[in-house]
């Protein structure tokens, strides 16, 4: 059996990567909030998050790997889809360089046209992101609702909403609407929050 990262955000980085061309296609922007809203899920699922006037609150005590439970309750209450925003593009990075630490990936630094600094993205074995893919697909398309993993309906309900193109191209997301609606509501709130988000950064310009 092929081993997997253990975090939700970990995983959504990797399942995002296009291995058919060898790249990450995804720099910032959408993908920093599908990490944000799996970080989200991810806390949501254990408990250690609650919903409480639609919006995120601490629950149940225990690890905060990336620190949202603390940002959380430090603030006045806010809306799911304000934390999906908030330091999206620097989740990128976190994500990336702790695969890069426990060696999932492989990141060279180049500059574009000489000038802009970039990361090329190089997953060390496929067999990770095959298995990824492999359990969202079986999420889709396999068992009844209650059988899923929890993290496998994450995986596809944020991919969904987040209209990452290399796990669900858009006419596999139509064609499973209503699959997708159902792993949402195993996921708690926060892929709607990220689906939120996406649209309202397309109404403005944003892709």
């Amino acid at each position: 059996m092929v081993k997997v990262p253990e975090s939700l955000p970990a995983r959504m980085y990797l399942l995002a990567y296009d291995l058919r061309r060898g790249r990450m296609p995804y720099n910032g922007g959408r993908l920093g909030y599908v990490l944000r809203g799996a970080a989200l899920a991810e806390l949501y699922l254990d408990g250690r998050l609650v919903e409480e006037r639609r919006g995120p609150r601490p629950g149940t005590p225990g690890e905060d790997p990336y620190g949202l439970v603390e940002q959380i309750a430090a603030s006045r209450p806010r809306s799911w889809h304000y934390w999906v925003r908030k330091d999206s593009r620097a989740m990128v990075r976190r994500v990336r360089e702790e695969l890069a630490a426990d060696g999932w990936i492989r990141v060279r630094r180049h500059r574009v046209l000489g000038v802009f600094p970039a990361h090329r993205v190089e997953v060390k074995d496929p067999r990770v992101v095959k298995t990824l893919w492999g359990g969202a697909s079986s999420a889709l398309r396999g068992r009844p609702i209650a059988h899923v993993n929890s993290y496998d309906a994450a995986a596809v309900a944020l991919a969904a909403a987040g209209e990452l193109n290399t796990v669900l191209p858009g006419p596999e997301r139509r064609r499973h609407k209503r699959r997708i609606t159902e792993l949402s509501a195993r996921t708690g709130p926060a892929a709607g929050a990220v689906r939120r988000v996406v649209r309202a950064d397309q109404a403005a310009g944003g892709g």
